[in-house]
């Protein structure tokens, strides 16, 4: 969906959050994706794409613009049909070729990136839209105890033009938890926030997720995000999930070279293998089970697995740019005998100035080794 930046020069200011553990209780479903292929035009969107949740269970999609992220959820939701496979919510058959079950019988909630709320219809209109199988007083109760619950309850006879960009999000969200789904599908709910809202929003909104039990799947393109959300992370490429697991396995264990590169920046040095270790100038690397002569290559994140040796040792280099942000250094080291410089992130330290001669150490344990293509 085409971002969209939300106008706040002229609407009321965000009020607070409602008391946490209000949001109402969910019956979390189970997700399965068996074999599933889709094809959007000419394009082999979904490429036999296999997954499944436990229920309330959060699985963040990680991915590139065009890897898949969002046919995943329109699939899940009923909304774009499949080629080849399944799709089961807690083993009942939605989605197969041929059928497609509507997405109001699925018992799903829906969080659009654009929000996609009723400019016609009041806050509390809104949020009652999905509640119509409900008697009039029963929905509207619903309704009132998510309004109540995203801070909103006291804007019900206002209409969505006249919130903020935060407030609106809040809306979206009341309106995907009010019919209390078994799961709740969100596609990039904080891309049209600002950074001054994102990082409170994005926290109040996990507790509402974790309030309702209810299984989630996000789309996301933010890797901090999806760690901060995901009790599993599925990483998407090309229509594929290159590695699915919990964010330490798919951080600290990353397949290949390219699923560490989109968590991280890395330092990259061509190698080969020596009896089990992999030869770099900052020392040697355990290469594995690799036989002699593999070719590998050594991956440093810049946190965690290179630094600056204050005591002398280490391997020599300089200083050749520096960048200050909020109380960190992010540095580029040149070291003789690699081809690229060195990146590393450290709080800031004022004697440390392009041209300064360093030492630079690595540890061992943090740094990456991948057979080289």
């Amino acid at each position: 969906m085409t971002q969209q930046r939300i106008d706040t020069s002229n609407v009321k200011s965000d009020v607070k959050w409602g008391p946490r553990g209000t949001a109402g209780i969910s019956f979390a479903a189970a997700l399965e994706f068996q074999e599933v292929s889709c094809n959007v035009g000419d394009s082999h969107v979904l490429k036999e794409t296999n997954f499944e949740t436990a229920p309330g269970e959060i699985l963040c999609l990680l991915g590139e613009s065009g890897s898949g992220k969002s046919t995943i959820l329109r699939a899940a939701a009923g909304l774009q049909e499949i080629d080849s496979g399944r799709i089961l919510i807690n083993k009942r058959i939605m989605s197969a070729k041929g059928v497609t079950v509507p997405p109001d019988k699925r018992g799903i909630g829906l969080m659009f990136q654009d929000f996609a709320l009723f400019p016609h219809l009041s806050i509390l209109q809104n949020v009652e839209y999905g509640l119509k199988s409900l008697g009039r007083e029963e929905a509207r109760k619903q309704a009132l105890q998510a309004l109540k619950r995203v801070g909103l309850e006291g804007r019900a006879t206002d209409y969505p033009s006249q919130l903020s960009g935060g407030q609106q999000q809040r809306l979206a969200l009341a309106r995907s938890i009010a019919p209390k789904p078994g799961l709740l599908l969100l596609d990039e709910p904080f891309s049209s926030l600002d950074a001054r809202l994102r990082e409170s929003v994005r926290a109040e909104t996990l507790a509402v997720l974790r309030e309702t039990q209810a299984t989630c799947i996000l789309v996301t393109h933010d890797p901090e995000e999806a760690m901060i959300f995901g009790d599993k992370i599925a990483l998407l490429r090309d229509g594929n999930i290159a590695q699915i697991g919990t964010s330490d396995e798919i951080y600290n264990h990353p397949k290949d070279l390219d699923v560490a590169r989109f968590f991280s920046p890395v330092s990259e040095i061509p190698s080969r293998v020596q009896s089990g270790m992999a030869r770099t100038p900052f020392g040697n690397v355990d290469a594995g089970n690799r036989p002699d002569g593999a070719r590998v290559i050594v991956a440093m994140r810049p946190i965690g697995a290179v630094y600056i040796d204050e005591s002398g040792q280490g391997t020599p280099g300089r200083v050749v740019a520096k960048r200050d942000a909020l109380g960190v250094d992010t540095l580029e080291v040149a070291v003789a005998g690699v081809d690229n410089t060195i990146r590393l992130r450290q709080p800031s330290n004022v004697n440390i100035r392009p041209g300064l001669d360093v030492n630079i150490a690595i540890n061992p344990e943090h740094v990456l080794v991948f057979d080289a293509i």
